[in-house]
């Protein structure tokens, strides 16, 4: 049987007692009962809970797309922006080789476009594409998105223009809304191949879906190991009432407990810098998920021991207002050990013969101690070893985490209110049709 990720809250107990932790977690069960019957806000948005079941009949095709793009182009630009793209991208950078375009061998690349309205990433990107043969895959419910549809637009047209409209619509798919919306129109007159996004799954909570396993897929990554893992939380978490044995509704009790203590800044930290993408896809489970109603945990992320030589003075000494949630790496996958040398002039022969991973384990511990020290309470999340089938673990137990912390905070974790606000601006600011008048105000006001 294979080892689980697991928690740990041994340099939490000085700052939360044991007891507390427990009585919360138990109290939380009844938000996991509101999540499993569907009783709590954002209902509606629930269908993530049985996504390692629901996906089943859809992998086989998702391999068969994948492989079909492979054979006839050698790069994939994915377009989306937050969840249509942070989950993907965390698995891709967790689970490929961290140089493949500067080692020998056949490999499909992936590049990221819509997550951003910069002129200069879009034109540069161009100039790859220029030269390379490439497929697109669109991801958005409605297509009107503006980041990514303003990508999809430019690279739509880039595409039909390099190869003609008939093959730009053999390497052109939309995972989208299954019935209506902008891409659904656009897919159904030009006869993309579709996916779709299903209507009570919400961006955020989407990897498990096609929107984040087919770009996994054409990485030529083990979705099926991917989805696998993350079916093994189900019974530890969703369907785990013991509060004292349930990982996510501990790590969602002592978060909370934290932060009544005055410390309102969670830090994610990865000691391995594959997994620097998935802090990101953390920050915005997070930050999207409880940040509202004047309420929530502000999610913030470090790379170690990187920042330790930038930010990690302010960790040690700054206000104390943070805490951190460090995702441990058991096991590297490749093995490296610092060699003996005569002279010893780097005054390193202390460490010859040892690995790197021992040296870097070390350097977590030791920073765990002097952050502890530091008035910093530190959790520990292990993981075995970097494969898909962890990371499966580790997306489901986050989500489930997630969804009950929100409810701990009393709020919605599952709609996103906030980021309407920046899109009516930025509407009214370019000039959209409907928008005429709130964009007016707005330029009177920046006189």
């Amino acid at each position: 049987m294979k080892e689980n990720i697991s928690l740990s809250l041994k340099n939490t107990e000085s700052f939360v007692a044991v007891e507390e932790v427990l009585a919360m977690a138990q109290q939380a069960v009844r938000h996991l009962d509101a999540l499993n019957n569907g009783t709590g806000a954002g209902s509606d948005f629930l269908g993530w809970l049985s996504l390692p079941d629901d996906i089943q009949p859809q992998l086989d095709r998702i391999e068969k797309v994948a492989k079909h793009l492979r054979s006839i182009s050698d790069l994939t630009v994915v377009i989306g922006i937050g969840g249509s793209y942070l989950g993907s991208k965390a698995v891709i950078e967790a689970l490929s080789h961290t140089f493949p375009s500067l080692i020998k061998g056949k490999h499909h690349e992936i590049i990221f476009a819509g997550q951003n309205i910069s002129e200069d990433y879009l034109s540069e990107l161009i100039d790859v594409l220029d030269n390379r043969n490439y497929s697109l895959v669109m991801i958005s419910k409605s297509g009107v998105t503006t980041e990514p549809a303003i990508a999809f637009r430019i690279l739509r047209n880039h595409l039909e223009k390099k190869v003609g409209k008939p093959s730009a619509g053999d390497r052109i798919i939309a995972i989208t809304d299954s019935r209506k919306g902008a891409l659904r129109k656009l897919a159904d007159v030009n006869g993309y191949e579709t996916f779709s996004i299903p209507d009570n799954i919400g961006g955020r909570y989407s990897v498990l879906t096609p929107a984040g396993l087919l770009p996994i897929a054409l990485s030529g990554i083990d979705i099926r190991m991917l989805v696998d893992g993350a079916k093994s939380m189900e019974p530890l978490t969703r369907n785990n009432r013991n509060a004292a044995s349930n990982p996510s509704l501990l790590y969602a009790a002592v978060r909370n407990l934290i932060m009544r203590t005055g410390k309102t800044t969670e830090v994610i930290i990865t000691y391995n810098p594959k997994l620097h993408w998935f802090a990101e896809w953390w920050k915005q489970l997070f930050g999207e998920s409880e940040g509202k109603e004047g309420k929530g945990i502000y999610p913030a992320s470090a790379d170690f021991t990187t920042d330790l030589h930038s930010i990690g003075q302010y960790i040690q000494d700054g206000q104390r207002i943070l805490f951190e949630t460090v995702i441990s790496v058991k096991n590297p996958g490749r093995k490296l050990v610092i060699p003996k040398e005569i002279d010893d002039s780097d005054q390193l022969n202390y460490l010859s013969g040892k690995r790197l991973s021992e040296v870097d384990h070390n350097a977590e511990t030791g920073t765990i101690l002097a952050h502890n020290d530091g008035n910093v309470p530190v959790i520990t999340i292990t993981v075995p070893e970097l494969s898909a089938w962890y990371i499966g673990q580790l997306f489901y137990f986050f989500e489930l985490a997630c969804a009950v912390s929100g409810y701990i905070l009393d709020v919605n974790p599952f709609d996103q209110p906030g980021v309407e606000a920046y899109k009516k601006n930025m509407f009214a600011l370019n000039n959209k049709p409907g928008f005429e008048e709130a964009g007016k105000k707005l330029r009177e006001r920046l006189k």
